[in-house]
């Protein structure tokens, strides 16, 4: 789960999609071993917000002082739409712990905002962001950020007890201290223990009514994959007075296309559809030169050839994609499930047969089944406390209480009575609140502020107790997912500083490869195709590649040897 995700992402990742679905397990706050070899105590060092003994270490700090107290929370995510204290949710956990939040969002460009603040040393309270951002590593190398450890150690025990240990490790820092707590984070445990229900956010989907209407055709094949779109351009070529759209993908940027290969991320939706290896006999595997997917890349070219690829898909924005997949007006896509929700509702509201299905895609010469990216213990995005923030001790208990089996039971459920009640014995949502989180997210979020609405440190596993079982028209994308999923942990966190020799070649090598897909796509032949990639490998070969995969296969063994203390 990565910087793609968004808006409509995170609104079906809340209600029913994210890492998993239905079922009645209930994984327990305090399983995770302790983030140290003893239990810390609480130190004797005084908070201004101190008005009492500090509590055991098996009591929740928060209690101690519920005065108010508003903190400044950053979210570097510019689509992010909702504020504090106007929903019945924020308010009860405000009046309950005392603690308000001024969310702050950057008005245009994140990464220019995040680093204003970082080199004016003006950083808020507390900070979000994506694990993979370099703001991440500027933060913590710059001592700009607090030991969430240390906090923890000083102030309140009861961190340790319901932190995963797990998660603290893999993110702990040379020098032993952890900086950062992630959101949406599934530990080699938890995948053993939930596996089975884990979903992928990568899908193929086509639009069911004309899928059906060409005959469900077999897309697995580059012929039978080619053949669909003619038959769905040729019977629909236009909806409802616009031009059908016979294939999407996500955004082209710099650095590539999530669809295809982002190589700046390592990311392949395409590679994962081909079911290609991330490693060889304990060697990292070049995915982006594997027979197999030159030979897609090829089928997407003569598609192109063929006029079946849009001049859209090349320069449309979120925005655009959007506003055509709500008209309906592609007809297939390899695209992130969770990135067109809001106009996968509005497409049921409309016509139920209008809407996305997810169907075999690409597959290998063997047509084996996908390899699809399930969540990983990194998560998605990392909070962490600034050392500017006004009162640490509330600051570290405020966390504790989030990440907490009852904090995470607030952000989800609500207030009793308000959004969720206890019915035939459950706690679960009021039949008009899930109504309504289901068929209007942006709704739901403005009255309710339920279902993790603030997701900043929402635990995707400890919240299947309480998750309702999904619904359609999610229900056939999530289902169609499961059993094809993997858990990718040990390719996390390998990318070198952007700083570093090896990190500066990456994003040259990732500039390159952002400038060769598009040409590769639309080369006129399959010789012009062969001479823009052989230019572009002859370019990544001098950029320095052999450095920097074995700066990335010294920590890919790191990861691996870290992950199975995990399972010990």
């Amino acid at each position: 789960m990565k910087k793609w995700l968004s808006l409509t992402m995170v609104a079906a990742l809340m209600s029913t999609l994210v890492a998993c679905s239905g079922g009645n397990n209930k994984p327990e706050a305090s399983s995770s071993p302790s983030a140290s070899a003893s239990q810390p105590s609480a130190s004797s060092a005084e908070s201004p917000s101190a008005s009492a003994e500090q509590p055991a270490a098996d009591e929740a700090g928060w209690k101690s002082d519920t005065s108010p107290i508003t903190f400044d929370w950053y979210l570097n995510f510019a689509w992010f739409p909702n504020k504090w204290g106007v929903d019945p949710t924020s308010q009860y956990i405000t009046k309950k712990t005392g603690v308000s939040l001024n969310l702050v969002v950057p008005a245009g460009n994140e990464n220019e905002k995040l680093n204003a603040m970082i080199a004016a040393n003006q950083l808020p309270d507390f900070i979000t962001l994506g694990w993979w951002e370099e703001g991440v590593k500027k933060m913590v190398e710059g001592g700009l950020v607090e030991s969430l450890t240390d906090l923890a150690d000083q102030y309140d025990p009861y961190f340790f007890k319901v932190a995963d240990g797990a998660k603290l490790s893999w993110y702990a820092q040379p020098d032993g201290k952890t900086y950062v707590y992630p959101n949406a984070s599934s530990s080699p445990a938890d995948f053993k223990n939930f596996g089975t229900q884990f979903t992928s956010n990568q899908t193929f989907v086509v639009r069911k009514d004309m899928y059906e209407a060409i005959g469900s055709p077999d897309m697995r094949t580059p012929e039978g994959f080619i053949n669909a779109l003619k038959l769905a351009k040729e019977k629909f070529p236009e909806v409802n007075g616009q031009p059908l759209i016979p294939i999407g993908f996500h955004e082209f940027g710099e650095d590539g296309n999530y669809s295809f290969f982002d190589v700046g991320q390592d990311s392949s939706y395409l590679s994962h559809y081909l079911a290609l290896p991330r490693e060889k006999e304990g060697k990292l595997y070049d995915r982006l030169t594997d027979p197999e997917f030159v030979r897609w890349l090829k089928t997407f070219r003569q598609a192109n050839q063929e006029g079946l690829i849009s001049k859209d898909v090349f320069v449309d924005k979120r925005a655009q994609m959007e506003e055509k997949i709500a008209q309906g007006r592609y007809f297939a896509m390899l695209y992130q499930r969770t990135d067109f929700a809001a106009q996968q509702n509005v497409l049921y509201a409309n016509d139920p047969n209008s809407v996305y299905i997810a169907v075999d895609g690409p597959a290998n010469t063997n047509l084996d089944a996908p390899t699809l990216a399930g969540p990983a213990i990194s998560g998605w995005t990392v909070t962490l406390i600034s050392k500017n923030v006004k009162d640490k001790e509330r600051a570290i208990k405020f966390l504790s209480y989030l990440i907490s089996e009852e904090g995470q039971k607030d952000m989800y459920l609500g207030e009793k009575g308000v959004s969720y009640d206890t019915i035939d014995g459950k706690d679960q949502f009021k039949p008009e609140a899930l109504n309504l989180m289901n068929t209007d997210r942006s709704a739901f979020d403005k009255q309710y502020g339920a279902s993790h609405t603030f997701w900043m440190l929402m635990d995707t596993n400890m919240q299947l107790q309480w998750q309702p079982p999904a619904v359609e028209p999610f229900k056939q994308l999530e289902d169609w997912t499961k059993g094809k999923t993997e858990s990718y942990s040990q390719y996390d966190l390998i990318n070198p500083p952007a700083t570093s020799k090896e990190g500066i070649n990456a994003k040259k090598i990732a500039t390159e490869w952002g400038k060769a897909l598009p040409k590769l796509l639309l080369a006129k032949s399959e010789a012009d195709f062969d001479q823009t990639f052989n230019d572009f490998i002859a370019k990544r070969d001098k950029s320095g590649f052999a450095d920097l995969m074995a700066y990335r296969q010294t920590k890919y063994e790191e990861n691996v040897k870290k992950l199975a203390e995990f399972l010990k």
